[in-house]
């Protein structure tokens, strides 16, 4: 069942792969313009205080800048992905993600890519980095996790491909699902004043919405997002 869910999702992922690279830039430009407007006209959006946003790659999806740009000049504090190694044990090490805080867009426009041209936060920056749970850098001491503001009050999450049920399909490496199946637990474990899941807005080229027909094969560990917005100008919100 399992290696059946997974071969469907890689086969996906290379379909969406093949439909991405042929997408004109000024194309991905328009729809960025487009979806960013309608993302900052979201009530969620002007009423969150602390938001996790993640920063686009060159080509094949939805650009991020503005919205960062906007959210840093509106006070907001704005955190972005950060990817790291994570020691299971001697033998065994994975690749997980933090949210860490963003100063300012200057911070934001000296940052240098990584190999997929995503622009991302050095090993040295990260030290000193507010993560969104409470502490510093990458590995918050329980201590630590008091000292600070706790939480994120909306994410906007990047996908390959999304489907009307407002599931997503991930680039394969699980780190928002695991991110936030940890926030929930963060969550679920808080003695004191408890924050509450932040809302999920995922933004969608037009292409990488799949036809009425199909829908993103998902596992139980696959988190579906609150919102869709999509760079033609829809907007699909869950239904409560």
């Amino acid at each position: 069942m399992m290696a059946g869910l997974q071969a469907a999702k890689k086969d996906l992922r290379r379909r969406m792969r093949d439909a991405l690279h042929k997408i004109p830039a000024d194309s991905i430009d328009n729809q960025s313009r487009v979806a960013t407007n309608r993302l900052l006209a979201l009530r969620e959006y002007q009423d969150a205080r602390r938001i996790g946003v993640y920063l686009s790659m060159p080509a094949g999806e939805l650009s991020t800048t503005a919205i960062v740009r906007d959210a840093l000049a509106s006070g907001k504090e704005v955190f972005v992905p950060y990817i790291h190694k994570l020691e299971l044990s001697e033998q065994s090490r994975t690749s997980v993600m933090d949210m860490l805080l963003l100063e300012s867009m200057e911070e934001f426009e000296s940052l240098e890519p990584d190999k997929w041209g995503i622009p991302s936060l050095s090993e040295v920056q990260v030290l000193s980095k507010r993560n969104c749970f409470g502490g510093k850098g990458v590995s918050p001491q329980p201590e630590d996790a008091t000292k600070g503001p706790y939480g994120l009050d909306l994410i906007v999450m990047p996908g390959m491909a999304f489907d009307g049920g407002l599931r997503r399909l991930g680039h394969g490496k699980g780190y928002y699902d695991h991110f936030l199946t940890r926030y929930s637990r963060e969550v679920a474990a808080s003695e004191s004043t408890k924050p509450k899941l932040p809302f999920l807005v995922a933004l969608s080229l037009k292409e990488q919405m799949l036809p009425p027909t199909e829908e993103i094969p998902v596992a139980d560990h696959d988190w579906p997002v609150d919102m869709l917005i999509v760079g033609d100008d829809r907007c699909l919100a869950r239904r409560n």
